[in-house]
């Protein structure tokens, strides 16, 4: 149910994956993905479930059977699940007739998620779900450390980190615009910071507005995504909507650094698209973030701390920014591009498969 019009990480992961599957000889990748109602197109199978009220495009799966129809049809040697309601009790359904491997890969941190959303009386009995669910797999993939050992603790075994990646050619330095800073009526000297992505409550915007406060003028930040808050501090601009990845690219090409007060990320893959764009980054020392930022690449500070966060930004502006800017764009292309992480996925793979041939008697 994660992939929708304006998704975020997860859909770039399975596109991202989609398409350099699509080019291996020797594989068939399908996506499965709620829509209004069947079709089929480019290994795409859309699969009908009702939208959600309010839901920015989002649709939530209500029947297994059709779920598990489409996949009996397609006969996968494989199954990887990607969210952790309907469509996984499908899959699994769907190992029993098919007798194949499943792997899940945990791209959300559940219990938190709800916690946050309906409250934390809630939360042992989504921990006893997820470790319910995730038992059930023959591997479980996670983006991070932290969300790996977060499964670990609930009892899940068979757990591995695998890391998400980044469009390399898509996020590059080379679309750095000149143009922006006189676009956004700002001096050439003027250090432009920049975050994208949903504005969400766990993104922490008012760590980010607190922390502009601070830092006064000659500084600026750029706000973009959806559900971006309206009431801004004067060096601070939004474009309050769900933006193309060109888009996004060009704008992150074009800032001085990215600035993210998020201490929930269970990857930040917005963080990598900075990096491979040339910039340094200022995050909170919390989630992912202190396994994807390396010093050298920018700034890690205190969680829910405008004022360490502001000064985090001036020591990033004393330094030099341009250097760790491309010391960012070197270490992504080295550890995270879309090849390097679907030439690992396919190890996890080809491991699950292997697992499930008999061995050959010898004699």
């Amino acid at each position: 149910m994660f992939y929708a019009p304006a998704s975020g990480g997860v859909r770039t992961y399975l596109d991202a994956k989609h398409r350099r599957l699509g080019l291996r000889p020797g594989v068939r990748h399908s996506l499965l993905v709620p829509g209004p109602g069947f079709s089929h197109r480019d290994g795409i199978y859309k699969v009908p479930a009702p939208a959600l009220p309010f839901g920015n495009g989002y649709r939530f799966p209500l029947r297994v059977a059709p779920w598990r129809n489409v996949l009996q049809a397609l006969k996968p040697d494989l199954i990887e699940v990607g969210d952790p309601y309907l469509t996984a009790w499908a899959a699994l359904d769907a190992r029993r007739q098919l007798d194949v491997p499943v792997i899940g890969f945990y791209h959300s941190d559940l219990p938190l998620l709800v916690s946050n959303r309906v409250g934390s009386w809630l939360g042992t009995n989504v921990e006893a779900y997820v470790s319910k669910l995730y038992g059930n797999f023959d591997r479980v993939l996670a983006p991070s450390k932290v969300m790996a050992d977060k499964l670990v603790s609930l009892g899940v075994e068979n757990v591995y980190v695998q890391p998400l990646g980044v469009d390399l050619v898509t996020f590059n330095p080379g679309l750095r615009d000149p143009a922006l800073k006189a676009e956004l009526g700002l001096s050439e000297e003027t250090r432009l910071l920049i975050f994208a992505g949903r504005g969400s409550k766990e993104k922490n915007l008012p760590v980010l507005l607190d922390c502009m406060k601070r830092l006064g003028a000659g500084y600026h930040l750029l706000l973009v995504g959806s559900h971006m808050p309206t009431q801004v501090p004067d060096n601070v601009s939004v474009i309050g909507h769900f933006c193309a990845a060109s888009e996004v690219a060009r704008l992150l090409a074009s800032a001085d650094a990215l600035i993210h007060a998020g201490d929930q990320e269970t990857f930040g893959l917005v963080v990598l698209e900075a990096m491979a764009s040339g910039i340094p980054v200022v995050a909170v020392a919390a989630g992912a973030f202190t396994e994807i930022l390396p010093r050298e690449c920018g700034l890690l500070c205190q969680p829910n701390n405008p004022q360490a966060m502001a000064s985090a930004v001036r020591e990033l502006f004393a330094t030099n920014p341009a250097k760790k800017g491309q010391a960012a764009r070197q270490h992504v292309s080295e550890r995270y591009s879309w090849d390097i992480v679907v030439s690992g996925l396919l190890e996890h793979y080809q491991a699950v498969l292997d697992c499930r041939t008999p061995a050959l008697a010898h004699g």
